[in-house]
């Protein structure tokens, strides 16, 4: 029984006002099924405003269109009211009647909860847990501040771990959490970036085709389950940060597309609605209402999940008209020009408001073009994100990586050109689940040379990455050397690491991590140009790059990179300083999987002024090697 318009109602009229407006962001509390109470039944609202009828069907009323209908809230829009036999746990959708007199069945937008795919009920859901990251929490501003070490591992929860008894089955967010907290406390990571784990029907859209946009998804158990993952995590000391899909939504029948028999959530024109790329429709991002709901689901990541960061995929989808579109096939703005002013309006709004929210969390742009000022302030002109991918810098790297070490000197344009931009954005340096999948081989395969020079080639990448300006991010599998690519209905090769030569992948990987953490010169100023200096950029020929970073008080470290299999011998790199300067990472030592070249420990520099400066080291740099030294007492 359900009881229209009755006097309960968790949406006063100044949520209808501000939801209408567009800047609601905490719909989540309002809209959906919010369960009342013992005996009281659950409170449904939703937004359906061509509708001529709606109503809440469920296991609870036989799936019968007529037993519980709600009512209209005056013009707003919104259809609401309580039925008594809607417990937690059970199954929902609402039964939409459109102008047209057809009956459409439509999962709930707000549902904080979902059957498991391929199953498409919403489901009535309490999200009452006891959090025990007060600590966490109350410190995690000094985490997300642009002078902390921010490293960040990428994880795809259904194939980073399967069951080893019955490898077809997936961990629950329960089962993988201890796992994944001894695997980061053993590479020293910062932060955990979850692929998409928002309710989507396609397991192989990795999460990207969202339907469930305020509830996680099913396949690894329930929304409490991913907040204890959450808590541990913290309590660990360990941030996350959740991918988010704002750009576009999959076009099944029982989700947000034609949802009360008109374009509601998505463009009516195709040209603006349909996405070619994924066959999925773009949110109207001119619409009030659709800007409150997109606001409102990443404020319930980061307010009811303790989400530390909302990574924002497909941003570059959003700001271009003619994004992967011909001539003809795209409609320009108002002033005639390709770039979408109502997306670009809407990320300045939902960045502001994240941060007026949340002031100690980051939002992260996927951002593949050069759009100006991605990360910049809103009221400098920019959208406001705190951080963007550097895609460019992954491009021109993994390029350069893949050549031949004796063609290298013809592409070090390709390994410096980063210099030119590296402090126009707050920049992460991703190495993304993107470049392991569709035939484009793990990282360790796409390295040339023999298997010794395929992880020495690795080695160094990763050495020249952790030590390059930028905050870092890396897959999951590329810690240790997998040698397939990422296939996501299978877990990682965890059994690699039972050979040495895996196995020092990855203390490889935590070693950079953990000075990456303890040095302020590799993190305090990844984003502040007085971070970063080149000692050698142009001995091409030679293939050698070496250049000094430092920390706000003038502290400095030396990265040195060889890019040829050959070591160098005594060569001169011009330091700001005597004294002794102590090896405090050899990519080549033995633990690491080298051949054990290089400098003893450590070297005094000589009083020789080389590359602009007082002193020079004379160094031993091994093959596809990586150095990083520092001026230190000698040991």
């Amino acid at each position: 029984m359900s009881h229209p318009g009755s006097v309960t109602s968790l949406l006063s009229d100044q949520d209808l006002y501000l939801f209408n407006e567009g800047t609601h962001r905490r719909l989540g509390e309002k809209m959906g099924a919010h369960p009342l109470g013992d005996g009281v039944g659950t409170y449904f609202a939703v937004w359906a405003p061509a509708a001529t009828a709606v109503s809440v069907i469920g296991d609870f009323n036989g799936w019968q269109a007529d037993a519980d209908p709600l009512s209209p809230r005056g013009s707003s829009g919104v259809w609401e009211g309580v039925v008594e036999a809607a417990a937690p746990g059970r199954v929902y959708k609402f039964a939409v009647t459109t102008l047209r007199g057809d009956r459409l069945e439509k999962a709930d937008p707000f549902a904080r909860r979902t059957e498991l795919p391929p199953r498409t009920g919403s489901v009535v859901w309490d999200l009452s847990f006891e959090w025990d990251d007060d600590d966490w929490m109350a410190e995690r501003w000094r985490r997300a501040s642009l002078r902390a070490p921010i490293s960040v591992y990428e994880v795809h929860l259904g194939s980073w771990l399967r069951d080893p008894a019955a490898p077809e089955r997936m961990l629950g967010y329960a089962e993988i959490t201890p796992r994944l907290i001894e695997h980061l406390a053993r590479t020293g990571f910062t932060h955990v970036e979850l692929l998409p784990v928002m309710e989507h029907p396609f397991y192989g859209s990795w999460g990207y085709q969202v339907t469930g946009f305020f509830a996680p998804t099913a396949r690894y158990g329930t929304p409490q389950d991913l907040m204890a993952m959450v808590d541990a995590l913290h309590r660990a000391g360990i941030g996350v940060i959740l991918d988010w899909v704002p750009s576009h939504f999959p076009s099944d029948a029982f989700g947000l597309g034609s949802f009360d028999g008109t374009h509601l959530y998505e463009h009516a024109d195709p040209r603006r609605g349909f996405h070619p790329d994924w066959n999925s429709l773009i949110f109207n991002y001119g619409r009030h209402e659709v800007r409150a709901f997109l606001a409102s689901s990443a404020d319930h990541w980061l307010r009811t999940y303790h989400a530390d960061g909302l990574r924002v995929d497909a941003v570059a989808s959003m700001l271009y008209l003619d994004y992967s579109r011909k001539e003809g096939e795209w409609v320009p703005n108002e002033y005639g020009g390709r770039e979408n002013l109502e997306a670009v309006s809407f990320l300045r709004q939902l960045n502001t408001g994240i941060y007026a929210d949340h002031p100690d969390v980051q939002t992260v742009a996927e951002e593949s073009t050069a759009w100006p000022g991605v990360s910049r302030p809103v009221d400098a002109g920019g959208l406001g994100f705190g951080l963007k991918w550097d895609m460019g810098w992954m491009h021109d790297t993994l390029g350069y990586m893949a050549e031949d070490p004796v063609h290298r000197r013809y592409h070090h344009g390709e390994i410096t050109f980063r210099g030119v931009y590296a402090f126009t954005e707050n920049f992460v340096l991703p190495l993304s689940h993107d470049e392991v999948v569709h035939g484009k081989g793990s990282l360790l395969a796409k390295m040339p040379g023999d298997d010794w020079q395929k992880r020495a080639n690795l080695r160094l990448l990763y050495g020249y990455q952790w030590a390059s300006p930028g905050k870092k991010l890396l897959f999951m599998g590329d810690e240790f050397g997998q040698w397939r690519e990422w296939d996501h209905d299978r877990g990682l090769d965890w059994d690699l690491l039972d050979q040495p030569l895996h196995a020092g992948i990855t203390r490889w990987v935590g070693d950079l991590n953990g000075l990456y953490r303890e040095l302020p010169a590799l993190h305090e100023l990844d984003t502040d140009p007085r971070g970063f200096e080149w000692v050698q950029v142009h001995e091409a020929e030679i293939s050698v790059l070496s250049f000094l970073r430092r920390a706000a008080d003038g502290s400095s470290v030396l990265a040195v990179c060889n890019f040829t299999p050959v070591p160098r011998h005594n060569l001169l790199v011009g330091v700001p300083e005597g004294g002794y300067w102590l090896e405090l990472l050899n990519s080549d030592a033995e633990i690491y999987g080298g051949g054990g070249v290089g400098n003893m420990g450590g070297i005094e520099a000589q009083p020789v002024p080389w590359h602009g400066r007082p002193r020079a080291l004379t160094l031993t740099v091994p093959p596809l090697g990586f150095l990083l030294l520092a001026p230190r007492s000698r040991p």
